[in-house]
């Protein structure tokens, strides 16, 4: 078994008491001393600060990097702004997902963050297919901090006030107590915040510096999780992977208009018949009827004939119960559509609800 990686805040994390577990290669903090539920409540009510350092961050440079990368995704990177980020897919041939990433226009090339499973996989594939013509360059000397809540902002701010100058996926390269920082106004909790990559060597210095405001405390890959859920978004290998297509997945939105008529990326053929025809499956949000949760593979039945499985699922705390999200057959995909959850050898009444299962609070 490989020696597992740690990210430049390691030492900090078990400073602050964190259990520490293993994840995508990486030892990362599941929760902090006040535990799960604690740091999901802080998140939505104040600001929780998580490390995300293990994410791939990438460097795409060259003169039609954005066109070449388009040859990847079904996203309209083209159109990108510099100083906006938009959220695509690796997809393949069939039209399934290879991973989910955040591309950045900064300016004189594009930055991407992609997951930590999937680094290398991603690493690989942008490499053979986008140089000699562009120059894929990994960022291993570089942190990334999650600054998530309604109190984000007014942290930030007094550390670099033209933060507030950001919307929901816009990004600037600002200095941070004296550190060179790229800050975006993304994330993925379905609250406001920013997304901080620094240089690994003061990542520790400026996490402490957010930590010391009141308003900030830490959380962990399990809050992580449950904040996500909430808001209805995809976890990579569990919600989508190769097996699943950008249409059933509920991420047509994905799709930029340009490219529905242009095609010319992989899966294109599929993808495009189902936005006109409509996918056999869709993803949808579930609420258990009682209090028993539905985790992942649970399968979802109607009339005793199973109609599909969930993929993610736990409790919602700001929901204050069960939820899930999972695909089922396309005629019951309906909202208030009636289902039931085999969870533990008995069926249980579940129903369709809309995504997400919280609003969210993004500043656009």
């Amino acid at each position: 078994m490989s020696e597992l990686r740690r990210t430049p805040l390691f030492d900090l994390h078990r400073e602050l008491g964190a259990k520490l577990v293993p994840f995508a290669g990486w030892e990362m903090p599941l929760h902090y001393a006040d535990g799960i539920l604690a740091e999901h409540r802080w998140c939505r009510e104040k600001a929780a600060l998580f490390d995300v350092s293990h994410m791939g961050q990438i460097v795409v440079r060259g003169a039609d990097a954005a066109a070449a990368l388009e040859r990847l995704v079904p996203g309209d990177i083209r159109a990108l702004a510099p100083g906006r980020a938009r959220y695509t897919l690796f997809t393949d041939e069939e039209g399934g997902i290879l991973d989910d990433l955040i591309v950045t226009n900064a300016g004189d090339h594009l930055t991407l963050v992609v997951n930590a499973a999937c680094k290398a996989a991603d690493l690989a594939h942008l490499t053979t297919h986008l140089e000699p013509a562009c120059r894929v360059e990994p960022l291993e000397d570089r942190a990334l901090l999650a600054l998530q809540g309604p109190a984000a902002a007014t942290v930030l701010a007094r550390l670099a006030p033209d933060c507030l100058a950001l919307r929901f996926m816009q990004s600037a390269e600002l200095r941070l107590s004296g550190l060179a920082c790229r800050v975006s106004r993304t994330g993925y909790t379905g609250e406001d915040g920013f997304e901080i990559s620094v240089p690994a060597e003061h990542a520790a210095k400026l996490a402490r510096t957010l930590l010391a405001a009141e308003e900030v405390r830490p959380a962990g890959l399990g809050a992580r999780d449950s904040l996500r859920l909430e808001a209805g978004l995809c976890l990579y290998g569990h919600d989508i992977d190769r097996t699943t297509s950008p249409v059933e997945a509920g991420l047509a939105w994905t799709v930029g208009k340009r490219r529905r008529e242009e095609g010319g990326f992989p899966g294109a053929t599929r993808i495009l018949r189902e936005l006109h025809e409509g996918p056999a499956r869709r993803l949808v949000g579930l609420r258990p009827e009682g209090r028993a949760p539905a985790r992942e593979g649970t399968e979802i039945v109607t009339d005793g004939a199973v109609v599909g499985r969930v993929t993610s699922g736990g409790f919602g705390p700001t929901v204050g119960g069960p939820i899930a999200m999972g695909y089922v057959a396309a005629a019951h995909a309906a909202p208030g559509t009636s289902l039931h959850l085999r969870i533990r050898g008995r069926d249980e009444p579940a129903r369709v609800v809309p995504l997400p299962f919280v609003p969210h609070r993004y500043v656009r």
